[in-house]
């Protein structure tokens, strides 16, 4: 295998493929990504036996042929040799080798058979179905900051995509819960996702998927089965295994009876909450919220740190009513809301709150109360 590559095309693909690599392997070959040359085109792939991604670009190849390399050692050569410069991969000398040249920089690292890297396979995916990549992003973004990592509860450890209806509109929704929060997105429902299966999506897989996305404007080809599921984003795909378990009941979390509606300036609301929050302690992270008569008072105490107050106007007339929260958790969601104002609804200090953003019904949150 011999070829030359660009240095910036070289590291966007390596950044892709060895995000998916952890650091510590007890099996040497997922250490390493597999580099395959096949008519003028490169593919790189990497795995760690839960998810895989493999990625092509056009190169100019003079010998095909595959080899595999260390991941990171690869990923950091590329990141720190010069901007524009061109990257010869030469791994037809001594077996075991393979060689890096970028002007007068030579590598030389070892490698580990091809036949020892294991096949990346989706397998039968009979559900498919295309989606915008900003609809995707707003998916994970709204609903992944609430994805628990306590891993005893397994099932919990992803976001929940399924097929759902509402007033009679078939809809594609998100969601995902630590039992502290819950967030909950949808969008309608892409041709060919009507008969899906609802299916967990690992952290991991989400964070890959949403790194992908980031700079991606067209469409996003989705495949899954009951067990795996695959992404194409333009010229990379990345394929996991799904999460085996059942997803609680969500609709039983989310309150319905709240009678007490509370609406304020998001951004004033969100700067009002960290400065008040940097009095609360760090085990606790407590914050209060007293409202009457169209002021919300903010509050934190804190035995070691003193007190902090800060008050807001806003839109209530209700009864007078006192509610803590978890000032991180109410950042959280504050920071998914792109319109002027958050509504929040309550029924009283002790029962979960549904917070929205009043410019978009897409996305909703329910948050429980803490003793303050």
């Amino acid at each position: 295998m011999k070829l030359t590559i660009e240095r910036s095309a070289l590291l966007k693909s390596l950044a892709h493929a060895q995000s998916v690599v952890e650091r510590r392997n007890t099996i040497p070959i997922l250490a390493n990504i597999m580099l395959q040359v096949d008519k003028g085109r490169l593919s790189l792939a990497a795995t760690d036996m839960d998810i895989g991604v493999i990625e092509t670009l056009e190169v100019e190849a003079s010998v095909s042929g595959a080899t595999t390399a260390p991941a990171h050692t690869l990923y950091e050569i590329a990141r720190k040799l010069p901007e524009g410069s061109q990257v010869q991969i030469d791994a037809t000398g001594e077996h075991g080798q393979i060689k890096l040249r970028s002007g007068r920089s030579t590598f030389t690292l070892s490698t580990l058979p091809t036949e020892d890297f294991p096949v990346i396979s989706g397998g039968d995916l009979p559900y498919r179905f295309r989606i915008a990549a900003k609809e995707l992003r707003g998916l994970i973004d709204r609903t992944r900051f609430a994805i628990s990592t306590e891993e005893t509860r397994y099932y919990l450890n992803g976001v929940y995509l399924h097929p759902a209806e509402t007033d009679g509109v078939p809809l594609l929704r998100a969601v995902a819960t630590d039992g502290h929060r819950l967030a909950r997105c949808e969008i309608p429902l892409p041709d060919g996702a009507s008969g899906m299966p609802g299916v967990i999506v690992p952290r991991k897989a989400v964070t890959e998927i949403r790194k992908l996305l980031e700079d991606e404007g067209g469409e996003v080809e989705v495949a899954l089965s009951e067990s795996k599921i695959r992404f194409v984003v333009g010229d990379l795909v990345l394929i996991s295994k799904l999460i085996d378990g059942t997803f609680p009941d969500y609709e039983r979390v989310i309150p319905v009876g709240n009678d007490k509606t509370l609406d304020i300036d998001c951004k004033a609301f969100r700067e009002a909450v960290d400065r008040v929050s940097t009095i609360s302690s760090e085990k606790s992270r407590a914050v209060k919220l007293s409202f009457k008569d169209g002021t919300l008072v903010l509050s934190a105490t804190s035995a070691d740190n003193g007190i902090a107050t800060e008050e807001l106007e806003i839109r209530y007339d209700g009864p007078p009513m006192d509610i803590g929260f978890n000032s991180r958790y109410l950042l959280d969601i504050a920071a998914q809301i792109d319109g002027d104002t958050i509504e929040l609804v309550l029924a009283d200090s002790t029962a979960p709150t549904v917070l929205r953003d009043l410019a978009d019904t897409s996305a909703l949150y329910v948050l429980m109360p803490m003793r303050v």
